[in-house]
């Protein structure tokens, strides 16, 4: 494993989590890691594959998130690494439109991860198969719930030296600042953190625990570590209710514009614009142009910019056709007359 790669799977921890039932969903099947599996990509989309193969599921894996963890690669540059890999069959954007027991429905968009690349063919299969899916289910195997008995294996985590604390640990932790007399050792918030952490899984709050933990203790208190199991474990918040939710339909969406592939055609994982765009910016960039330079638009004074024909240019530099610039509607026509105008007055005057 390279320095880069380390260097990522110990930031995975502190990565954020999506909105529940978004984000990152692993693919099946995939082969054991080894220090080779992102060897056939550049270093920028080789670090990026290794940072989100070892986040959990569910963490938020959009640019903007990406951007702000890992390290050397700002928002630009992480959104083209998502379109390059899913390009190279590491990735797919998609949509799927969910029934639960009560007859509501939502959608929602899951970005599919799979550390050995897959082809069209695979990953066409694979989402037309999701089509029926019990989540409800799902979610509990993925837990490793002993009614569903089928444990999951949990992701890869950073030497326990390196890592941060939980939000359990840190609540059991900061118990002596309420309370001093429940002052915990790193021994004690140790052995009882994962009933803590139980407990913020099925809803409670760090408030919530503390008040629990602290409230009407007995004079004197002589072990503060059996107080505090005991109450963990005879006033655990029940279990969430979770109705039960299912699949009932999936669409691949394109991972650059987000068009589903009943509306257009998706190679790759992207329309054939969006393919075509990504193939002008590598061209781009192998020639030496600089794409990922900070835009005239964020400076202090910004600079008069179209953006459409900047985009042009870059596809013109590659070698590709450029877009047609479409014509600008009354409300932009009229802003563009009165600016136009304005500056003619001020020059007659």
């Amino acid at each position: 494993m390279d320095s880069t790669e380390f260097s990522a799977a110990l930031r995975a921890p502190a990565h954020p989590s999506a909105k529940p039932g978004y984000g990152k969903r692993s693919a099946p099947g995939q082969h054991p890691r080894t220090a080779a599996d992102f060897a056939h990509l550049r270093p920028r989309e080789a670090a990026i594959a290794a940072y989100i193969d070892r986040l959990p599921e569910g963490a938020a894996i959009g640019y903007k998130p990406l951007a702000a963890n890992v390290a050397d690669y700002g928002q630009q540059a992480c959104a083209k690494a998502l379109k390059f890999l899913s390009h190279e069959g590491h990735l797919r954007l998609v949509k799927e439109h969910l029934c639960t027991a009560d007859n509501s429905f939502r959608w929602v968009t899951r970005t599919y991860f799979s550390r050995t690349s897959r082809d069209d063919e695979w990953w066409k299969a694979y989402v037309d198969g999701l089509r029926g899916i019990d989540l409800t289910e799902l979610e509990r195997r993925r837990r490793g719930d002993a009614s569903a008995g089928e444990p999951v294996q949990e992701p890869e985590r950073a030497p326990a030296a390196l890592q941060e604390p939980s939000a359990a640990y840190r609540a059991l932790a900061r118990l002596g600042r309420t309370e001093p007399r429940m002052t915990l050792s790193a021994t004690e918030c140790a052995a009882l953190e994962p009933l803590a952490a139980q407990w913020l899984a099925r809803g409670a709050t760090e408030d919530h625990l503390t008040r629990s933990l602290t409230g009407g203790l007995p004079h004197p208190l002589h072990s503060p570590g059996a107080i505090a199991r005991k109450r963990l474990e005879t006033k655990m918040p029940p279990e969430p209710y979770e109705a039960p939710e299912h699949i009932t339909r999936a669409v691949m969406v394109c991972m650059g514009c987000e068009q589903p592939e009943n509306v257009v055609t998706l190679i790759k994982g992207m329309c054939l614009d969006c393919n075509e765009e990504l193939e002008a910016y590598d061209a781009a960039e192998e020639t030496g142009l600089v794409i990922d330079a900070i835009p005239d638009t964020f400076r202090a004074v910004p600079a008069k910019q179209d953006v459409a024909r900047r985009a042009d240019a870059l596809r013109a530099a590659a070698g590709f056709k450029t877009r047609p610039i479409p014509r600008p509607v009354h409300g932009e026509l009229v802003q563009a007359f009165s600016r136009d105008g304005a500056e003619l007055l001020r020059a007659a005057e």
